[in-house]
């Protein structure tokens, strides 16, 4: 059963999460599971049990795979986002923007809000499955965290160098169109503030942010691609070529510092990951 299945049988009220195992019972003492109690003490702190559910209601509660899973295997969408989120955080370019990954964990996110809140809201919830809950909310605020941060650093190269994308058209093929949307309007609104402020009270061939002199900086910022990065390999890469001409072989789970243009393409494929 998958995520919106759940979902929907919990939203429906056809079924309730089941609690998840406990050294203890509700007055303190050891449960019956505890290989160390022996059966003297197990019959001195028996207590009076529950009545058992209805036969409908232990069915539902059987069909119900635990609320809060075990670690998944490698490879989850968190694991790959996470990924995305380091490489954007550390290259100095902009990588391609995974739209389709964001909004389908987003959309998790929220069908996974409102499940809790449903049963924060159940009176019938247990002490245990409030535990339970309390560990799926601090779950996805992490996972809101990577993504906020993951936005932001997008955001915050996208301002920085919203001129170059402007004049790019490779570079604008990695942003979505809200992102393109946003570049061209800050440099828009950044020559203004420019030329009003400085540009128009200097000579007319001074007044330009496109002039490039000899010997004098670019008046647009563009990615410095020679920028040392550390770079993790996730699998055997080909042979690297070094700015100084020596060459390197690259294993699986080895760690170099080199200039990102050596390992730019192999970023992209996927193969190694900024760390």
């Amino acid at each position: 059963m998958d995520w919106d299945e759940e979902y929907e049988l919990i939203r429906s009220g056809r079924a309730v999460p089941r609690a998840g195992p406990s050294f203890l019972t509700r007055d303190g003492s050891p449960s019956n599971d505890d290989p160390h109690t022996n059966a003297n003490s197990t019959t001195r702190h028996q207590q009076p049990q529950p009545p058992a559910p209805a036969p409908a209601a232990a069915a539902a509660i059987e069909s119900v795979p635990d609320f809060y899973p075990e670690e998944a295997e490698q490879g989850t969408p968190l694991e790959q986002l996470t990924r995305h989120w380091m490489n954007e955080r550390h290259a100095p370019d902009i990588l391609p923007a995974q739209e389709d990954l964001l909004m389908n964990l987003l959309d998790h996110l929220r069908r996974q809000s409102e499940a809790v809140q449903l049963l924060r809201e159940d009176p019938s919830t247990s002490e245990e499955e409030h535990i339970r809950i309390m560990l799926v909310q601090i779950e996805v605020e992490r996972v809101k965290f990577i993504v906020r941060s993951y936005v932001r650093t997008r955001l915050f190269k996208i301002e920085r160098y919203a001129r170059f994308i402007t004049t790019n058209a490779e570079i604008q093929t990695r942003l979505t169109a809200a992102e393109r949307d946003h570049a061209s309007r800050h440099a828009i609104l950044t020559d203004q503030h420019f030329y009003l402020s400085v540009l128009q009270g200097l000579p007319e061939k001074q007044s330009h942010l496109d002039d490039t002199p000899l010997f004098v900086p670019p008046m647009v910022t563009e990615p410095d691609k020679s920028r040392p990065v550390f770079v993790h390999a996730l699998q055997r890469c080909p042979r690297v070529r070094l700015p100084d001409g020596a060459t390197l072989d690259m294993e699986k789970g080895h760690i170099s510092l080199m200039p990102y243009s050596v390992v730019e393409e192999l970023v992209a494929r996927g193969e190694v990951e900024l760390i």
